[in-house]
């Protein structure tokens, strides 16, 4: 039983972790396309690899998965999640299971807009989005909206791009500027991330984390507190159920009045994982049980509140690597 983890890149602490969980049970793979991505020299064997757009990438990726008799992969940037989404036939065909969700829930997710408008009509609160300067100002005219807002690429990520407009001269400028952006309402109260484990084989929603958000820095949580809601964690399950999402998933949420709205969600580990392990949530072992054809029993809020993450920065030194 060995796992495929793709476009590794500095998540050294995910390779860690896996490491742990499936010792004595399998070996772990990394791949990256720069032979300067630490995490890489955390497994138990590694490749340097094309980059994802590459037209032999999913080649390189399947001779890997026979080579390594892989029987589960997973990656963990965005763009990559709907590409190997889009080819589960050839994995299982290889014998390995994609940890993740479908292409279409992939697709959805990368996509602000069409997330948007999916939760608006199933009725789950979120922040209000604007695919169009027209459709904005109408908004403004209503009093439906109003400054600060946040203009950004429909199918973005790691934060790139996202720019705060305070009048509808920056905002015009920035929307002209992008390609193909949003407009989303400034999103006030209390930020909150939330890692969720559904099932591979109940399709049950069986592990929530969740987190209040105090410090940001590059799209990523720097610094936040675990806490415990069961209201929360109720909404959660049946919004990622609703949904259809499977394995691990990122969920980016505000609550305001009481009210908790929901901003984005990410079908993979978020930056802000490791608190979640260190408090207990450790989904590392329900995914090595899952691979194992076991189901995992619901264990939500079984986790440490009231302990505070702070990120701080660690060097690797390796050898010269070619490029």
């Amino acid at each position: 039983m060995n796992l495929l983890i793709l476009s590794c890149g500095t998540r050294d602490k995910v390779v860690q972790y896996f490491k742990a969980a499936f010792a004595g049970k399998g070996r772990v793979v990394c791949t990256d396309c720069s032979p300067y991505a630490p995490a890489l020299y955390e497994a138990d064997a590694h490749y340097i690899v094309p980059r994802i757009t590459a037209p032999e990438y999913l080649d390189v990726i399947y001779e890997i998965c026979r080579k390594e008799t892989v029987t589960g992969v997973l990656s963990l940037i965005d763009p990559e999640l709907s590409l190997i989404a889009a080819n589960e036939a050839q994995f299982r065909a290889l014998g390995v299971q994609i940890i993740g969700s479908d292409y279409a829930l992939c697709e959805r997710t990368l996509d602000k807009w069409a997330l948007f408008v999916w939760m608006e009509e199933h009725g789950y609160p979120c922040a209000r989005t604007y695919r169009t300067m027209e459709s904005f100002g109408a908004a403004l005219e209503r009093g439906e909206v109003q400054f600060p807002v946040f203009v950004k690429p429909m199918k973005g990520s790691a934060s790139i791009q996202i720019a705060r407009a305070d009048d509808m001269e920056t905002a015009a400028f920035l929307f002209a500027h992008g390609d193909e952006m949003i407009i989303q309402e400034y999103m006030t109260g209390q930020e909150i991330g939330a890692d969720v484990y559904i099932d591979l084989v109940s399709k049950k929603v069986v592990s929530i984390f969740t987190k209040k958000k105090l410090v940001m820095r590059a799209g990523e949580t720097d610094k936040a507190v675990s806490f415990i809601d069961e209201k929360l964690f109720i909404f959660l399950t049946k919004f990622v159920e609703e949904s259809g999402f499977a394995g691990q998933i990122d969920i980016d949420l505000f609550e305001k009045d009481g009210i908790y709205l929901i901003s984005e969600v990410n079908p993979r580990f978020g930056g802000g994982y490791p608190h979640a392990y260190a408090c207990g949530a450790d989904h590392m072992t329900l995914i090595r049980n899952n691979l194992m054809g076991m189901e995992n029993p619901v264990q939500i809020g079984g986790y440490a509140a009231g302990k505070v993450m702070m990120k701080y920065n660690e060097i690797m030194l390796t050898d010269v690597k070619d490029k």
